[in-house]
């Protein structure tokens, strides 16, 4: 999280962020290009039809005030590193409906809802700690 403080708003401070792709990227890598490409299609058009573009690979990040996605370098070793290139996406936390996640064989499916869209989902590795960023995201949206 260190690589966002110049894209974050005065007195805004990150509280929590995970390393993601679009869903369908590691179908992609793995050998099943047409079928991830087509859930990387998906995850992309839901995130444009809700003004909250993707990068890949991005950094989630819920600070007090709003959900941020960054590109970011490649991440190494347990989805840590990659440097943070720049903002991509920004939405207030009024505007999300909701994050959750669920388990899927070696890593989770991040889904997002923003402004009422359609379902954004991503992939992360089973290291992320996606429940902390939903823990942040609920808890800031509580106090604001």
């Amino acid at each position: 999280m260190d690589g966002v403080a110049p894209f974050l708003e005065e007195g805004e401070e990150a509280l929590a962020a995970i390393v993601a792709r679009p869903r369908g990227w590691t179908q992609t890598h793995a050998g099943s290009i047409h079928i991830g490409a087509h859930q990387q299609g998906k995850s992309h058009a839901a995130a444009d039809g809700s003004g909250f573009p993707l990068a890949s690979p991005m950094a989630l990040v819920v600070t007090q005030r709003r959900l941020l996605s960054f590109s970011i370098g490649s991440p190494i070793g347990l989805g840590m590193g990659g440097a943070v290139k720049e903002l991509v996406g920004a939405v207030g936390l009024e505007e999300v409906d909701s994050i959750d996640f669920k388990r899927l064989l070696a890593g989770k499916v991040v889904k997002l809802t923003v402004r009422g869209g359609e379902e954004i989902k991503l992939e992360v590795n089973a290291a992320a700690d996606v429940k902390g960023l939903i823990a942040a995201f609920e808890g800031s949206r509580a106090t604001a």
